[in-house]
């Protein structure tokens, strides 16, 4: 049991999250912004009412020996005749003595600068008798530019500035409490149109037949899920190699072991047979001993084979001497060999000198180079008299970068015309007498191609009766200091 199990997500519910959160958290902020700007524009018409009556005053102050204010009884009432909200003004001299209004009326907090000489308008926020107020306010100079200034103020409460400010938020908000729910619907169903092609994919890939391995097609699913249906169409491909792998070796297996399976079963019945000398049963039993070996090595070569080719795993790889491999090999066949009058030999440097190291699977490796040395055996013909000379050769190139593998015979050779089909499983050349199942070589060439190998078939000596075969196998070399693999 699992502790800490991850909780399957799913792909509509994180991309409708991450589109609806954002909007619902700009919402309140929208909200706020609509506030302050709704607060600006309620305020524009008022302060300019502000301002043309702190004008109007300001004409009222008379210039004199001393400065007066004279504000008739109507004007006053006119100015503070408002329904909502309640007026305040103040006029005081240049002396800073009252003139008319409310006495106590808040001053400004900035003097007036020297030298101005402009009444312009100036507004301020402000509190009066505990209630917050809109101030508009000048100074004035009724005596000359040079004379000490008269204050002119009119406030008034903010009653109709938030009237006005709260329906500018209603006429703006009240919509987007409809528009929201209907925008979160139209993602809804937008989003879920968008990903249908996923949901149109998983009820084609359902409906497929078992054995059905063809590619999905890439072309009605968006760009987005192409990549998946690509990677899907190459895991089929790889499926697909594998079972014909799979389909391949066990119909090889059975055309293989027929033969000698047959063969065991005759000899069989050969040695129960009634009045079977004793000779007769001894050679019954030697062909039985010939034929279960036979069976055996091409069950070898099938499964050997089946490794070289299989695709679904990752071979290991690691450094490999060629020099220890090809050595093994040549010791284990001695005894063949020296059975057959072959005189089998090895040139090439020494174990253990580092001089030929290549990247690869050191048993795939040994298992190439055994099947190269048993071919050459199978095709060399030898006698005491005149024996047949097998040579396995491992070259360090010069440069580096490669490290070579030959086998050389002095067989018939192989013919031109031949070269390509050898590498195909049970092709065997024409004219040919030696014993095999014809995979060998097609072992050799699967697992050189695993390890990024070059595979050559050359004559060993050209121009003569018996050119013999000189196969070539070009590693990259894995020698330190060496050059980017070939």
């Amino acid at each position: 049991m699992k502790i800490f199990q991850r909780e399957q997500r799913s792909l509509f519910g994180e991309i409708l999250d991450w589109m609806l959160t954002p909007l619902l958290l700009l919402w309140p902020v929208s909200l706020a912004l609509t506030w302050l700007v709704a607060q600006g524009i309620a305020s524009q018409p008022f302060d300019r009412g502000l301002e043309y009556n702190a004008q109007a005053l300001a004409q009222m102050v008379r210039t004199s020996p001393r400065s007066e204010f004279s504000l008739p009884g109507a004007a006053g009432d006119i100015l503070r005749a408002d329904e909502v909200d309640e007026v305040f003004y103040q006029v005081l001299g240049p002396r800073g003595e009252l003139l008319s209004g409310d006495r106590d009326f808040p001053p400004p907090s900035l003097p007036p600068s020297a030298g101005e000489t402009t009444q312009a308008t100036q507004f301020r926020d402000d509190a009066i008798h505990g209630v917050a107020i809109r101030v508009a306010y000048l100074w004035v100079y009724p005596n000359g530019p040079d004379s000490p200034a008269a204050l002119v103020q009119v406030g008034e409460t903010l009653g109709k500035r938030s009237v006005l400010a709260t329906e500018i938020i209603k006429g703006v908000m009240l919509p987007q409490f409809v528009i929201l729910p209907l925008a979160v619907l139209l993602v809804w169903l937008a989003l879920a149109r968008g990903i249908k092609p996923l949901s149109q994919l998983e009820e084609r890939i359902r409906l497929r037949k078992p054995d059905d391995m063809s590619p999905l097609d890439d072309r009605v699913v968006p760009l987005e899920v192409a990549p998946l249906v690509s990677s899907i169409n190459d895991l089929l491909n790889r499926l697909n190699e594998s079972i014909a792998t799979q389909k391949r070796f066990l119909a090889d297996a059975a055309h293989q072991l027929k033969t000698p399976l047959a063969g065991l079963r005759m000899q069989a019945d050969l040695a129960q047979r009634a009045g079977a000398s004793a000779d007769e049963l001894k050679q019954s039993l030697q062909q039985i001993g010939r034929s279960s070996m036979r069976a055996t090595h091409t069950v070898n070569q099938l499964l050997s084979l089946a490794r070289a080719e299989s695709t679904g795993a990752v071979i290991p790889t690691q450094a490999c001497d060629l020099v220890a491999l090809t050595l093994e090999v040549v010791q284990d066949s001695l005894p063949i060999a020296m059975d057959r009058a072959i005189d089998l030999g090895y040139e090439g440097p020494e174990a253990g000198q580092g001089q030929a190291l290549t990247v690869g699977h050191p048993t795939l490796i040994k298992e190439l180079i055994r099947n190269l040395v048993d071919n050459a055996i199978n095709y060399t013909p030898s006698s005491p008299e005149r024996p047949g000379v097998i040579t396995a050769r491992v070259i360090p190139m010069a440069d580096e970068k490669q490290v070579w593998l030959q086998v050389e015979d002095s067989g018939p050779g192989i013919a031109p015309a031949e070269r390509e089909l050898v590498f195909q499983p049970f092709y065997r050349a024409l004219g040919t007498e030696a014993d095999g199942s014809g995979l060998g070589l097609p072992i050799v060439m699967e697992i050189a191609a695993k390890h990024g190998a070059k595979l050559s078939i050359t004559d060993a000596q050209p121009h003569c009766q018996t050119p013999g075969a000189l196969f070539t196998v070009q590693f990259a070399s894995a020698r330190p200091g060496a050059g980017p693999r070939a």
